[in-house]
């Protein structure tokens, strides 16, 4: 029996890894979790959000911009990072609608899908 989602994984090139930070850390305002000594050696780094795990690994020979893969970040107020992402000239995509929700879509800069979403 599956009993929840433990973390979930992107990848960024291979020695990216303090522009991954200053994006994820910097812009998107995410807590960096300190990896345990047994995978400090892979590179990469791990992000809390709420009370689940952002593993962000190093991958190199992957065109992240061609797959739809991503993942949606539940925010409380939408408006705010949309001009978040505005601000630090990030394109901002609009989604397909979903029914009780607001999003939008946008490209971190490694070219990983990234989603918004906002209950109303």
């Amino acid at each position: 029996m599956i009993i929840g989602l433990h973390h979930a994984q992107i990848t960024i090139p291979t020695g990216a890894e303090e522009e991954g930070k200053k994006f994820y850390c910097e812009i998107l305002g995410l807590t960096e979790r300190e990896k345990p000594d047994s995978l400090k050696g892979r590179g990469g780094f791990w992000l809390e959000v709420g009370d689940r795990d952002v593993h962000v690994g190093t991958e190199d020979g992957f065109d992240r911009v061609t797959t739809k893969a991503h993942l949606a970040y539940q925010v409380q107020d939408i408006s705010y990072w949309r001009s978040v992402l505005k601000q630090h000239n990030i394109q901002v995509i609009e989604g397909v609608p979903i029914p009780g929700f607001e999003r939008f879509e946008f490209r971190d800069p490694f070219g990983n899908r990234v989603e918004m979403i906002q209950e109303v």
